[in-house]
């Protein structure tokens, strides 16, 4: 008989052991039978199980509070969703649990979870007041690693050392803190705050000094950096914001002569998508941080908030004359504050929603734009049954009438076009509703008058048209509407009610390539109304300017673009995408997602 009892992990209960030892030593004293039925049951495998349940209901009770396995599921849920989407028109099972998941119900549980886990429920008390003298001044000392993170003060900059930007205070004088980025080491370490006044670093009295000496001296200094400071009166708000915007344009830090730390700067193109962590600087309204989105771990970057860029695109566009010379009393010539740095109060800083004529001397019929800077975006998810329009835009002659006719063809009884109206008469062969709607011009001119149309245009004595009505009952009909209207009308189509998916059709990158793609094709002309012979050198020529002019007005608007070479191919790319627009999550305009 053993002398112990076995655990459930393998160990001896002690308990347990120390009654068995008890009993073998009493042997002499008791009843025999009595002493067998005792050790039996202590060693039997029920009693084994009681301890331990009992031992582990002890130990929790122990616990103050039962700690969370985790405080972000309203996180993981929106990643889940994300995997779950390009899933869901194959497995019936993924499309149950992704419309489970956004229900409000199990979403407001999770959020609730959160907050509790977050501990976000308790009541911040303020901080504990510093009691000194009158006459003394509250000082701090941090002390930081060296790392590869730019310091930088005004326009000049410094080797990386530890992620902020330094300043002198206008009224005072003396050495500040002027910014933190976030996720580098100054913000990391919580002991740095904006407005932070410096009296040494690495016991360096900076006191009279330039924020270029104190540059130096850290240039200078090898491993820890040690900073004495006095605090500021308030310490602004630095948690990260949930801001997400697309960019409409391209920019380099390193060539932006205005950028208050070159080595700070967050260099990106036309349609990134970047998280704006810190837009409320109210020392610096013209620069923001920002971090590419899914780039979590990067130290915030510095780039210009949408007035700066509003100002210099407005001044670069007033400050030139259709031909390229300096216009006269422009704000170029008279307004002594740099476009990098505005002065709020200058009477040349043009308003923010002000509109300019593009291409004047060529005397086209472009319409005026707002200045495209940044547009505020987060993740639309695809609904079951209801589907974005698709729209085609592009240069005429490029392809995409005969990319919608193919897209339409794949599949008639989803993808459906509106059928256009006119004003003309209907041709032999032609069947009323079928190639087109046929009305009088008066009703026509009406609807025109009453907004009923997206596009609109007169060809030849006759008026074409397609009307928002029909490509509203596409989409309430639970069919995928494509279009492959003029691309003006965007102004139109480009709603929180209809949330069109836009490709740009675009034509391949030169003269050269163009003509030898359509040539070898034995493309037909769609500039002659008889399709009877190929497109011309000058059609190939005003296809590519035409095309650098949609960029240049809408593409940024677009949220992807098929490279029209091969047709095929190009087709291909078009089925591709369409299936992304029905099944994956997508950035689209905030307004949107509302």
């Amino acid at each position: 008989m053993t002398a112990a009892v076995m655990a459930s992990d393998g160990s001896y209960d002690p308990v347990i052991s120390k009654l068995i030892t008890s009993l073998k030593e009493s042997e002499g004293l008791s009843d025999e039978q009595d002493l067998g039925f005792l050790q039996n049951l202590l060693q039997s495998k029920e009693l084994n199980a009681l301890v331990n349940v009992h031992s582990k209901v002890a130990k929790i009770n122990k616990d103050d509070r039962i700690a969370p396995l985790l405080s972000s599921s309203m996180q993981v849920l929106l990643e889940t969703l994300e995997l779950l989407a390009p899933r869901c028109h194959i497995s019936p099972l993924c499309r149950e649990i992704f419309h489970l998941l956004q229900t409000p119900h199990l979403q407001s549980l999770l959020f609730a979870h959160d907050a509790i886990a977050q501990k976000d429920f308790y009541p911040h008390l303020p901080e504990i007041p510093v009691e000194v003298d009158e006459d003394e001044e509250t000082i701090k000392i941090v002390q930081l690693v060296k790392s590869n993170e730019p310091l930088c003060a005004g326009a000049q900059s410094a080797e990386p050392i530890v992620g902020a930007t330094i300043k002198t205070d206008e009224e005072t004088g003396k050495i500040i803190i002027a910014r933190i980025m976030h996720g580098g080491a100054a913000d990391r370490s919580g002991l740095i705050h904006v407005g932070d006044e410096v009296i040494e670093v690495n016991n360096i009295n900076v006191e009279g000094k330039t924020p270029g000496d104190v540059l130096q001296i850290l240039q200078n200094s090898e491993g820890t950096i040690t900073f004495k400071l006095v605090p500021s009166d308030g310490k602004l708000d630095q948690r990260e914001s949930k801001v997400r915007v697309k960019a409409y344009f391209d920019y380099e830090p390193e060539n932006d002569p205005y950028i208050p730390c070159k080595e700070a700067g967050l260099g990106f193109v036309r349609g990134d998508i970047l998280h704006i962590v810190s837009q409320d600087n109210k020392d610096d309204s013209y620069w923001w941080q920002a971090r590419k989105e899914g780039e979590k771990t990067t130290r915030a970057g510095l780039i210009p908030s949408r007035a700066l860029q509003e100002r210099r695109i407005l001044h670069e566009r007033t400050a030139k004359e259709p031909n390229g010379e300096a216009k006269k009393g422009s704000c170029a010539s008279i307004c002594a504050t740099p476009p990098g740095s505005p002065n709020p109060n200058n009477p040349c800083r043009g308003p923010k929603t002000k509109k300019i004529m593009y291409d004047t001397a060529e005397n086209d019929d472009f319409d005026r734009e707002l200045i495209a800077t940044y547009e505020e975006v987060a993740k639309l998810y695809p609904r079951p049954g209801v589907f974005r329009p698709i729209v085609l835009i592009g240069a005429p002659g490029i392809g995409r009438n005969e990319l919608k006719r193919r897209l339409v063809a794949r599949d008639p009884e989803k993808y459906k076009s509106p059928v256009p109206y006119t004003t003309r008469s209907m041709r032999p062969g032609e069947v009323a509703g079928r190639e087109y709607l046929f009305v009088t011009r008066e009703k026509m001119e009406a609807d025109i008058a009453a907004g009923k149309f997206i596009e609109y245009g007169e060809y030849k004595g006759h008026l074409y048209g397609t009307s928002g009505e029909s490509v509203k009952s596409i989409v309430n009909a639970g069919c995928v509407c494509v279009l492959s209207p003029h691309y003006q009308a965007l102004k139109t189509l480009r709603t929180a009610q209809l949330k069109p998916y836009i490709v740009h059709i675009r034509p391949p990158a030169t003269f050269e390539s163009l003509k030898q793609t359509r040539t070898k094709a034995r493309a037909k002309s769609t500039f002659d109304e008889t399709n009877s012979r190929g497109f011309t050198d000058d059609e190939f020529q005003e296809m590519i300017k035409s095309d650098e002019r949609i960029n240049f007005l809408y593409g940024h608007f677009c949220d992807d673009e098929i490279l029209n070479g091969d047709l095929t191919e190009a087709f291909e790319k078009l089925v591709e995408l369409a299936a992304k627009s029905e099944s994956e999550p997508l950035w689209a305009p905030t307004s949107w997602v509302q």
